[in-house]
């Protein structure tokens, strides 16, 4: 059974996302965002914090294909760590419990997140580059928590919207059937 088997297809996603990057210097879109506008040609760095934590989100990525940023997140993913750095206690109990997993699952199992949200801020705080964020109205104007609002007939995901907003996600993942 292959890693993406035991995992999902967001874990190779993660992967792929900096590894295109590196490659072809494209912005990286999700399938489940939604493009409100064109993306301006002068930003070399686009990519946003979201929710209420103040995480960075991948949905949308661009980032320099030469640069510490993604340097280490493509060494994390080619070189895991028995934990990654950022890992707390309950995390890294949860890989124990998972120990007969390979590696890449054990981190999965512990934190869903681990290869793409968290992975993502932790290395832009390291190198500096947290600092380039965009003001999530920016590319997630309605909070992951709030996802209900695009499917409630009396909702209006517009309020959300600023006249800086170039996207907004659809968290899929977040969506009940």
């Amino acid at each position: 059974m292959s890693v993406v088997d035991q995992t999902s297809a967001s874990f190779l996603s993660n992967v792929f996302r900096y590894k295109m990057i590196k490659k072809t210097e494209a912005i990286w879109i999700d399938c489940d965002v939604y493009c409100h506008r064109p993306f301006p040609d002068d930003m070399p760095f686009i990519f946003a914090g979201h929710g209420f934590r103040g995480a960075l989100n991948c949905g949308v990525v661009s980032i320099p294909a030469q640069g510490d940023l993604i340097d280490s997140l493509l060494d994390y993913y080619e070189n895991l760590p028995d934990a990654p750095p950022w890992f707390n206690k309950n995390q890294k109990r949860k890989l124990e419990r998972n120990a007969s997993d390979p590696l890449p699952v054990r981190i999965y199992k512990a934190e869903r997140t681990a290869f793409g949200p968290q992975a993502f801020t932790y290395f832009a705080k390291q190198t500096g580059d947290h600092q380039k964020a965009l003001s999530p109205d920016v590319l997630y104007p309605v909070p992951f928590q709030l996802n209900d609002i695009f499917y409630d007939p009396y909702g209006r995901v517009e309020g959300h919207f600023t006249e800086n907003t170039l996207s907004v996600h659809l968290y899929t993942n977040g969506t009940k059937p």
